[in-house]
């Protein structure tokens, strides 16, 4: 199981109640994670962040990550993708490439992960089409209530944003565009 370290959950009140405005914040973020996993001695010193981009330019944070590949024991867990696991559990699906409140509704404000937001068995319906490009990319944003993660408005797709602190390794870009961000 992907878990962050004890310092990053017990921060991430701070982290998650921030409001983010600008793309210098969001990877002041990433930056302040990298640099804290390695003052921590828990990890590399790679740091991520998720972030849905709302129509009115506010920014909500989804998820953390940062590398792991030590602690857990696991090759690939770099910063970005344990941010990409995190989300995609906070959010409740395998994608980030969503519409119309995609997700299964399980959403946590924190971003952590709980046992009950483990992924349940899917089923493959083969009648079942995906709407939307190949390419999952994402031109329209979305609004958002409160501190929850919004759900777009008129069909609009969700745009979910990767900042990291350093460029993404081989593995890292592959799974970014295969999550949808």
């Amino acid at each position: 199981m992907v878990t962050l370290p004890p310092w990053a959950i017990a921060a991430s009140s701070d982290y998650f109640s921030r409001q983010y405005h600008t793309d210098d914040e969001m990877m002041s973020l990433a930056i302040h994670l990298s640099d804290r996993n390695i003052t921590e001695g828990t990890g590399g010193p790679f740091g991520a962040a998720i972030f849905e981009r709302h129509k009115d330019g506010r920014c909500t944070l989804v998820s953390v990550g940062m590398n792991r590949v030590v602690p857990l024991g696991n090759s690939t867990l770099h910063g970005e993708t344990v941010a990409i696991q995190l989300a995609q559990r906070k959010i409740g699906s395998f994608t980030l490439s969503l519409e119309d409140g995609g997700g299964d509704g399980s959403e946590h404000d924190d971003g952590l992960f709980y046992e009950e937001d483990a992924p349940k068995e899917v089923e493959n319906d083969k009648d079942e089409k995906e709407e939307g490009g190949e390419d999952g990319a994402t031109t329209d944003n979305a609004t958002t209530s409160g501190a929850d993660v919004c759900t777009p408005v008129g069909g609009r797709k969700r745009q979910f944003e990767l900042f990291t602190s350093c460029e993404p390794c081989a593995m890292c870009l592959g799974a970014t565009l295969w999550s949808g961000v």
